[in-house]
């Protein structure tokens, strides 16, 4: 879990890594090793030393240390190289080492394959590394696994889907905590095949990816809430003409500016209403870094089946935190779409199931888009009966998306099998569900977690056996936005509610401890 302020310069800055040879869904606040650069850091953080930890501390800095904890004089021994203060970073490094027993070997090949100026640094942490050796009367040894893993971030996990489910084209004006996904395609473009682009705003944007759909290239869109914003009027003109796009929506606190770097689930019906007017939408919250590698690429085949806007709602926890996981890109859908084979073309021929068959230029036939209601050629209209036909067309379309996923793995139940039927349910969506589990495992609390990973159309099908069940709603949204969903849609009254809306995701202790209360 990674924490900064969004300030250009200074702010406190810090991750918290928690490490485990089973699967691990959540950090934990309390550490057994904390490495404190200066005396905000050391102030702030001493108390989520766990029992028995070790806490090192830089000695130049730190004003009124405990005894207990070990200084070391970073400051000083940096000062003989270049970059002084940049140099503390690297003495960090060393000093987790020492703390977590990794060799210098290990230590050097770090630093080699990480960082620049390597012979500096390596001299550099190979003094902190002695120094600290000396001075350390015990050590966590960490466990080596069967296989290595890449640790990836939710949004690369969201690229890669995209790629792997298709995507030609991807637009984004970056808007943390969304812009990550931009710099990780543009820098593996080249690799990926496919087209990156950075226009000069979200109208741009959006209206670009509209363009490119409309000739035949899947593309895929990425903002936050306030550049998300800007694209609504678009997404409705995707509404209306039927054109697949993709938009990813990651989620922090607001409204406006909000808190640009830190999390949050307040867009929930912001983005289940986008867009003006009545057509399909569909929206999607993957719960964890796994799942939002299948869901992208899910949503991408979605959006080209139904021809319609598909939006991936996901929030700055699970968009900036890194994981260990593994994908299986054969288990990908991969988009594809009712093409048109013979006949006069009719680019909004009505249909049983509302969708329309495509065709893309080149060809001789007349392919027309069209942002005003419309004939099944395309044509703009305002006689009553056409504008009657074309709101059923798609709102049968509607129908047949929601019998598709009728069919389709719509819900996350987990531990149904090892609760009795008078346990709780606990609700929950997004990357809160990786907070819920955790907590449910850490405390050991006989709770079924239900996520709902659609949200547009809400599967209130899968939820009608929940309903006269003991519920418990986890979410960080101060108005209750995904409890009241679930009134809404599915008619299911909570018993109690778990909300956190600081900004900060879910600690495991603190919400295992909640859950305890309220399952009583």
């Amino acid at each position: 879990m990674e924490d900064y302020q969004s300030l250009i310069k200074g702010g406190h800055n810090f991750c918290s890594v928690s490490t485990s040879l089973s699967p691990i869904l959540s950090h934990y606040s309390k550490a057994d090793v904390i490495v404190a650069l200066d005396d905000r850091s050391y102030i702030k953080h001493k108390g989520e030393l766990a029992q028995g930890g070790i806490l090192i501390y830089n000695s130049d800095t730190v004003k009124n240390p405990a005894a207990s904890h070990i200084g070391v004089p970073l400051t000083t021994f940096a000062k003989p190289y270049p970059n002084v203060e940049l140099r503390l970073g690297i003495g960090a490094i060393a000093a987790l080492a020492v703390a977590t027993n990794t060799t210098k070997d290990e230590l050097k090949t770090i630093i080699g394959e990480q960082y620049r100026d390597v012979d500096n640094n390596v001299k550099y942490a190979f003094e902190i590394y002695d120094y600290l050796e000396a001075k350390l009367d015990h050590k966590f040894v960490l466990e080596r696994g069967q296989s290595q893993k890449a640790v990836l971030s939710g949004n690369e996990a969201i690229a890669l889907g995209g790629v792997a489910g298709g995507v030609d084209l991807f637009f984004a004006y970056p808007m943390t905590p969304a812009s990550s996904i931009l710099h990780f395609l543009a820098a593996h473009n080249d690799e990926f095949g496919i087209g990156v682009v950075h226009p000069e705003n979200e109208i741009a944007v959006i209206n670009m990816a509209i363009g490119a759909s409309s000739v035949g290239l899947k593309t895929m869109v990425a903002s936050s809430g306030g550049g998300f914003a800007l694209m609504e009027e678009a997404l409705s003109l995707a509404g209306m003409t039927e054109v697949p796009v993709l938009a990813v929506l990651s989620s922090r606190p607001g409204p406006s500016t909000g808190v640009p770097t830190y999390t949050e689930q307040g867009d929930l019906y912001f983005a289940i209403n986008q867009g003006h007017g009545e057509f399909p939408r569909i929206v999607a919250s993957p719960s964890t870094h796994e799942e939002s590698f299948y869901i992208t690429a899910e949503l991408l085949a979605l959006a080209w089946e139904f021809q319609t806007v598909a939006i991936l709602l996901t929030e700055k926890h699970l968009s900036e935190s890194r994981k260990t996981f593994e994908i299986d890109f054969s288990k990908t859908k991969f988009a594809e779409y009712l093409k048109h084979t013979e006949g006069k073309y009719l680019r909004y021929k009505i249909t049983d199931d509302g969708i329309s068959p495509l065709l893309f230029p080149p060809t001789d036939e007349v392919v027309k888009f069209s942002s005003y209601e419309h004939d099944e050629y395309g044509l703009s209209t305002e006689d009553p009966d056409m504008i009657s036909k074309m709101h059923e067309k798609r709102f049968r379309k509607e129908q047949s998306l929601v019998s598709k996923l009728r069919t389709m793995k719509t819900v996350n139940v987990f531990n149904e099998n090892d609760t009795g039927e008078t346990s709780p349910i606990i609700f929950t969506y997004g990357s809160t569900t990786m907070s819920v589990l955790e907590a449910v495992r850490f405390a050991g609390i006989p709770a079924t977690v239900v996520q709902p990973i659609y949200l547009e159309p809400f599967p209130e099908w899968e939820l009608q056996k929940y309903k006269e069940r003991k519920t418990i709603v986890v979410e960080q949204s101060v108005r209750g936005s995904f409890e009241q969903l679930l009134m809404e849609k599915a008619q299911i009254k909570t018993d109690n509610h778990i909300r956190k809306y600081d900004g900060r995701a879910f600690e495991v202790d603190e919400l295992a401890a909640q859950l305890k209360e309220v399952s009583r």
